[in-house]
């Protein structure tokens, strides 16, 4: 019983990592707009802190999955080796 546990948690650690490499491009898409707007706007202090404020969501999209991916990653190791 321990290993078929062992394997589905394997196999989802596998899918979680594809899911973050996706993230990952999905957030490097996404910067492209804000930084395309910041030059449009010519780098007025407004559209600076809308740039930050833009790119701030984006980084913690990317980052909250990669905090629990590793999160994730520790249970893993704690309880598939039991």
């Amino acid at each position: 019983m321990s290993g078929n546990i062992s394997i589905f948690l394997e196999l989802a650690g596998k899918a979680l990592a594809v899911l973050l490499v996706a993230n990952e491009i999905r957030g490097l898409i996404l910067t492209a707009p804000v930084f395309y707007g910041l030059y449009q706007a010519g780098g007025t202090p407004m559209a600076i802190w809308i740039a930050i404020c833009s790119l701030g969501g984006i980084v913690l999209s990317v980052v909250v999955p990669l905090f629990a991916a590793g999160k994730l990653k520790k249970l893993v190791l704690r309880y598939g080796n039991s």
